[in-house]
């Protein structure tokens, strides 16, 4: 590679999602048992199913399972929300979705920056889920006034993180010796600190509010909260996570076990409590303790159709309707008994989901497809059953705002649900953002249309054939 030549934002996001998960298990040593639990499981499902396996290699999608991660941050100011963007984008990473969480009693709200385009997700689907703090929604003025000046006062970024950012975006991208030092800089951002930014008493307040306000307000930056590999069978990691002497928060959030997997099922370990110094006013240290970071392990199914989305809500709702999900466990067996009553209803076979438009699916051509000569039909259903066309299910890329916040609420402690009032502000997130989030059903939409014309265009050309 020439000096002056640019590297790609996939080899960036690539090289800092290793350093990344390289930083993390050294914080957190559990991290890294976890990994080993899920690879396990992970080889175990794929060799007890060679069919998935086949499917996943056709797909391309098998490789990049043990290297997917997802990690979460959160942020203090729109400042850092804006600057945040503009560093994500140096790595191929944009904002997808808009999530309020505001309804289940966390005052954020997020998006989550991730690549976007069908390669890009091969080479590194590395996500970050990305929180905005909303001091708007706690009552106490003085409180909030006091936190919004302590958070004034921070800066997340290096001076050479930001200097690299603005490089990147003033040439069009990187050299290698400036994107190695890019990871390298960036990675300070969310790094772990164990030195306060605040008193004793004042984490006492902001804890008070909320557990998470604390984490924002009283730290020098936002340290990175998790991170999250993929398993194949995420039912297997939670009843095998005690073995490994992790203890497994109570129930797996998100739909019930199913044969073909929908939108995105987590489960976690219980958060550390971690010693921390806070600072009084005579500048003395004091210590303490802060309980923040945790390990995650996510199963991703199909991606739904708005019309699928509103049965999965819809069944969601009704299981939780019947029966909640206590933090502490009490009664995990009855909420898994109502999710799976409830979700009799949503169609478990990929020929029924896509049937009656629940899910989006990726079309390409069957073998028999690939030696057929010219064929100029455009319905895909007929095509399907003439054995040239196949479909499979396209991966949710993205997240579940309950899903989110049963996590967030399960390892802030069980008294750290309050409720707020439902309040989504889009349009004032993405004023803060400094850019419009990507509605993630057009995005699939547009995918499984692009992978439809492309078999339509390869049957009805003459070199299609063999």
């Amino acid at each position: 590679m020439k000096e002056n030549s640019f590297v790609s934002t996939d080899d960036i996001r690539s090289a800092f999602s290793a350093a990344m998960s390289a930083m993390y298990r050294t914080e957190v040593p559990a991290y890294g048992t976890l990994m080993e639990l899920v690879a396990k499981v992970n080889a175990e499902t794929l060799s007890a199913d060679p069919s998935l396996k086949a499917r996943l290699e056709d797909t391309d999608t098998l490789e990049r399972i043990s290297e997917e991660r997802h990690g979460a941050i959160r942020l203090g100011t729109p400042a850092e929300l804006s600057m945040m963007r503009r560093v994500f984008a140096v790595m191929g990473m944009y904002p997808v979705g808009y999530y309020d969480l505001s309804t289940a009693g966390v005052p954020v709200h997020s998006t989550a920056f991730r690549p976007v385009g069908e390669e890009a997700l091969k080479r590194n689907p590395f996500r970050v889920f990305t929180s905005l703090l909303r001091l708007d929604l706690i009552d106490d003025v003085a409180l909030r006034a006091e936190a919004e000046e302590i958070l004034s006062r921070r800066q997340i970024f290096t001076p050479l993180a930001i200097a690299l950012t603005e490089k990147a975006e003033h040439d069009g991208g990187l050299n290698k010796a400036d994107s190695d030092r890019f990871v390298l800089e960036v990675l300070e951002t969310f790094r772990w600190h164990d030195k306060a930014n605040v008193s004793p008493a004042m984490y006492r307040r902001l804890h008070d509010a909320h557990r998470l306000i604390a984490d924002v307000v009283s730290f020098k930056g936002p340290h990175i909260n998790h991170l999250t590999p993929r398993t194949l069978d995420i039912d297997a990691v939670q009843a095998r996570m005690p073995d490994y002497d992790i203890a497994p928060k109570a129930v797996v959030e998100g739909p019930p076990t199913r044969k073909c997997a929908i939108l995105l099922r987590q489960t976690s370990f219980k958060a550390l409590e971690e010693p921390v110094s806070f600072q009084n006013a005579d500048g003395s240290w004091q210590e303490g303790s802060h309980t923040a970071r945790f390990g995650e392990i996510e199963q991703r199914g199909i991606a739904l159709t708005p019309k699928g989305r509103s049965l999965y809500d819809e069944l969601l709702n009704a299981s939780r309707k019947i029966v909640r999900p206590a933090a502490d466990g009490s009664n995990a067996a009855e909420y898994e008994k109502a999710l799976a009553d409830a979700f009799v209803d949503f169609p478990d076979t990929w020929a029924e989901i896509r049937a009656k438009g629940l899910g989006y699916f990726s079309y390409s051509l069957t073998e028999k497809g690939r030696k057929a000569g010219i064929v100029a039909s455009t319905n895909v259903d007929g095509l399907i059953a003439a054995g040239l066309v196949q479909f499979d299910p396209i991966v949710y890329e993205d997240f579940l705002p309950v899903s989110a916040a049963g996590i967030f609420q399960s390892n802030l402690g069980d008294g750290a649900a309050q409720e707020f009032v439902a309040s989504p502000n889009q349009q004032r997130f993405e004023i803060d953002l400094g850019a419009t989030v990507l509605n993630e059903f057009d995005h699939y939409a547009r995918i499984e249309q692009a992978s439809i014309d492309d078999c339509i265009r390869a049957l009805s050309k003459p070199e299609a054939a063999e």
